[in-house]
């Protein structure tokens, strides 16, 4: 790809389908995809390749903010959803020749785990963390710690449910009500039911990642730096980083 195409050129290009209807269905996540790969790019360059992970591939799109993002990066993009990473797989078999990216196909905990300390720059993520349990999700918050180089950075833009609880479920009442509105001309019930049920899953006890208190664990962890940006309603960015050791 050129180094001029524009982004939304190139997503089309390589992603297709895939890219155009989350757009079309989702535009914050296709938005929160990009802009992790933008906080990517303003990571500072050096002569030794960036160690990235990224936790739930999917189909790529991510992933290709990622590689788009700088050149000096290999990408180990984890998914253990094998269709949808075969289409990543697919979409991207470029980078995968080029030597830089690899999968890994290993639930999140599990690849993490098999990860040495210190050993990784940046972990990336986006709208994969909201679907874990909080109990499963708070070991893949200490592992990322764990993993994670001094000064290195997680990045993850995602569903992080608005504090206020009245607010917050007005927000997701729209959110269905845009899906009506945009699937039902297109005839795509089939899509339709499955968003549904999915968000079923995301806005339960055992999922929801409140704001205040997804902060408040990452602090509990060790995360310094940790910031909420581009909130867009239920969708916001976080940054965080793992300090140096003290001298």
């Amino acid at each position: 790809m050129s180094a001029t195409t524009s982004y939304e050129a190139m997503f089309s290009t390589v992603i297709g389908k895939d890219y155009d209807l989350l757009k079309l269905i989702c535009p914050a996540a296709t938005e929160m995809s990009r802009l992790v790969g933008e906080v990517v790019q303003t990571y500072p360059k050096t002569t030794e390749t960036l160690q990235v992970v990224e936790l739930g591939g999917g189909t790529g799109i991510t992933t290709l903010a990622l590689l788009s993002s700088q050149t000096n990066l290999h990408v180990l993009s984890i998914d253990n959803e094998p269709t949808m990473q075969e289409q990543a797989k697919h979409h991207l078999q470029q980078w995968v020749t080029d030597g830089r990216l690899s999968f890994c196909g290993d639930d999140a905990l599990t690849a993490l785990k098999h990860l040495t300390d210190n050993s990784i720059d940046l972990i990336a993520s986006a709208y994969t963390l909201h679907n874990f349990l909080n109990s499963y999700r708070e070991q893949v918050l200490k592992e990322i710690f764990r993993v994670l180089k001094p000064n290195g950075q997680f990045i993850n833009g995602d569903r992080y449910a608005l504090n206020d609880i009245r607010h917050h479920t007005r927000a997701v009442q729209d959110e269905v009500s845009q899906y009506f509105e945009i699937l039902t001309p297109l005839n795509r019930t089939d899509v339709l039911k499955q968003w549904i049920v999915h968000l079923f899953n995301d806005e339960s006890e055992d999922h929801v990642m409140r704001e205040n208190n997804a902060l408040q664990q990452m602090h509990h962890f060790g995360f310094i730096d940790i910031k909420i940006n581009h909130r867009m309603t239920v969708n916001a960015l976080l940054t965080a980083s793992k300090p140096k050791p003290s001298a």
